[in-house]
């Protein structure tokens, strides 16, 4: 299990998180923040260049799932995580990533009242030798705190439990954490996800439509990039069923007739990922009245659209796309298209 202390900065996750080890039997620190003082090493400085913060890379976010699961695979027991996360997109991914090793991960926030948090950034020295940098520090923590407010009364105080620790000591705080983890206050995070592949496999999705021919995406939890219904195909399961299954699983909507093939792509293997076989098929119009009774499994989905082709090269990651992109063409030309690492052959 891993008690993940989320906060922004100064609202005190790292001495919770050392008391807690205290409170929590067979419990052992892991901070991700090392992870990115480590890349600012590894990495060439041109890359580093070009984001504001270590969080935006996408190999410190494999990275830190990628850790945490070895640290619990040596140590075993409970992981305490300090780290601040406000950025829905980036919790949905590490969490996921953790769900697909089947690791719970519990979601505490340590939430100050403002004044405290703005007293506590003022009163920070990082450094006792380098008031620029102590400036710096303090100027960081500062221009997260309106980021940290909009996600608070967003997402974040619906998915995590609140400790408002504005007069508690570090200690008094975590002994409030270890009390919600043991009652179940602080329940495991919602986010699913099916295991990561060991070899390829096959998947096949819907393309649906509404009735200004635009095609339905959908925005996982666990992922980056939005996605077409439908998923894995499970063993022994024909393309064209498990199709219709991931959309009356994600979706709620029913398709009474097999949907039409339209492209079939050879992902190669770019690891982590073993790649295989894609399968896009044609689900139709939705009609205005089916798309108003979609639901979606919040777990999982965290939203959905109609989008022309254009918007959909916005926002689905180039590989997705360019699969897209070619089911259209065979949709209007009225015949299937055999793909490999998305380009036409044969």
């Amino acid at each position: 299990m891993i008690v993940w202390i989320n906060g922004t900065f100064s609202a005190g996750k790292t001495g919770v998180a050392r008391e807690l080890l205290d409170l929590i039997p067979h419990s052992t620190l892991y901070d991700p923040e090392l992870t990115g003082f480590a890349l600012r090493h590894q990495l060439p400085p041109k890359r580093l260049a070009e984001v504001d913060d270590f969080q935006d890379l996408p190999i410190w976010r494999r990275l830190v799932v990628d850790t945490a699961a070895a640290l619990l695979a040596e140590v075993g027991g409970v992981l305490v995580v300090p780290m601040t996360l406000l950025r829905q997109e980036y919790r949905d991914e590490i969490f996921g990533g953790l769900a697909a090793r089947r690791i719970e991960v519990r979601h505490v926030l340590l939430a100050p009242d403002e004044t405290i948090l703005r007293e506590r950034i003022a009163g920070r020295e990082e450094y006792s030798d380098d008031p620029e940098g102590n400036e710096r520090v303090r100027q960081w923590a500062y221009d997260h705190i309106e980021p940290y407010k909009t996600a608070l009364g967003g997402w974040l105080a619906r998915d995590a439990h609140v400790v408002d620790n504005s007069h508690l000591t570090p200690a008094a705080t975590a002994e409030a954490v270890a009390e919600a983890l043991g009652t179940g206050a602080a329940r495991p995070c919602g986010i699913v996800q099916t295991p990561e592949p060991t070899r390829e496999t096959v998947a096949s999705g819907v393309l649906l439509f509404d009735e200004q021919d635009r095609v339905l995406l959908v925005d996982p939890t666990y992922k980056p990039g939005w996605e077409f219904p439908g998923g894995v195909v499970e063993s022994g399961e024909p393309p064209a069923v498990a199709g219709v299954r991931e959309v009356a699983e994600e979706l709620g909507v029913r398709l009474y007739t097999a949907p039409g093939l339209l492209v079939i792509d050879w992902e190669p293997p770019r690891p982590p990922g073993y790649g295989g076989l894609r399968f896009l098929f044609d689900g139709g119009v939705l009609p205005a009245s089916a798309a108003d009774e979609l639901r979606l499994p919040r777990a999982e989905l965290r939203g959905w659209r109609f989008v022309t082709e254009a918007e959909a090269a916005e926002l689905l990651p180039p590989v997705r796309y360019q699969r897209l992109r070619w089911a259209l063409r065979a949709r209007e030309r009225g015949t299937v298209l055999n793909l490999e690492a998305g380009v036409p052959v044969g």
